[in-house]
């Protein structure tokens, strides 16, 4: 979602810096605010920020547009897995930034809306951009057996995390997701299911291309398309996936699978019963038939 928002944007596959660089990461524990924001207002371009901070946790601003990317949660946990295997959990000594404040203390300053135009990528910025901070080192987790793997995902099934402690957990993400299936309604809160994605690209591309507001040419659609495929991004990883030392030591690693159904192929019928289970216990049934479709294309 975020190469496809650069793809929008800049209307070219090559992109004129890295991807991680042209869309900060707000809750990385590595960077901290000040250089983010500094990074934010030396940008020219329509401005496109990643977060992990689930939607009711963020400021919402009528002139922003929130898109929130919900995939299968049994998905998500086996590539959650697979992350801390080759990333790692942020070092010991890491702390969140403050979630509403600057380093200063002082309310973060407004963040105005900026209109599309094509033009502002070919400019220079304003002034050379701050330098990037050292990068902490994660440790990356011990590989995972499959009947590791398997036990885990069971025991992530069942656990009652706190949501708001625990996003990552199975009440987490549902939490999550159950608030941005509530809000889907509003004009600038898109909900994009992954398996959609994978379905129809270029029909999801031009979908929310007119959503953000973003005219593109009708010639430059299939070169756009053909650049968010996760083959493209996998070749093109060193420039989409940030390099300092500690980070990812292959960056085309992260670019993993993307398909769907990893985690119900770990599962029996009864363990999946069960997941279905638990499941209907932490989200509205509506939204979870959506969630738990392979696709379905209602926009």
């Amino acid at each position: 979602m975020q190469m496809i928002c650069a793809l929008l944007i800049f209307q070219t596959p090559e992109l004129p810096d890295s991807l991680w660089h042209l869309s900060p990461w707000l809750d990385n524990l590595g960077f901290p605010l000040d250089f983010l924001y500094g990074q934010l207002a030396e940008q020219r371009h329509r401005r496109f920020i990643k977060t992990h901070t689930p939607l009711d946790g963020v400021p919402l601003d009528s002139r922003v547009t929130y898109i929130v990317t919900a995939r299968h949660p049994l998905d998500t946990f086996v590539s959650l897995c697979r992350h801390n295997e080759f990333i790692g959990h942020p070092p010991e000594g890491s702390s969140p930034p403050p979630p509403v404040k600057h380093l200063t203390g002082q309310p973060r300053p407004p963040m105005p809306g900026r209109p599309h135009m094509p033009d502002d990528r070919l400019k220079p910025p304003i002034s050379p951009p701050p330098p990037m901070p050292p990068m902490p080192v994660a440790v990356p987790a011990p590989p995972m057996s499959p009947e590791m793997l398997h036990d885990a995902l069971l025991g992530w099934i069942a656990d009652d995390d706190d949501p708001r402690r625990n996003t990552d957990s199975l009440p987490g993400v549902l939490w999550h997701l159950s608030d941005a299936w509530a809000k889907r309604g509003e004009p600038n809160v898109l909900l994009v299911h992954y398996d959609n994605l994978l379905a129809d690209l270029e029909g999801q591309m031009r979908w929310l291309a007119g959503r953000l507001g973003i005219a593109v040419p009708e010639n430059a659609w299939p070169a756009l398309t053909q650049a968010a495929t996760l083959k493209r991004m996998r070749d093109s990883a060193e420039s989409l996936i940030p390099t300092p030392p500690g980070v990812v030591k292959d960056a085309a690693s992260f670019f993993h699978r993307g398909t769907s159904g990893a985690g119900r192929e770990i599962l029996s019928d009864e363990e999946m019963a069960g997941y279905y289970a638990r499941a209907a216990q932490l989200a509205p049934p509506d939204m979870l038939e959506w969630l738990h479709s392979p696709s379905n294309l209602t926009g």
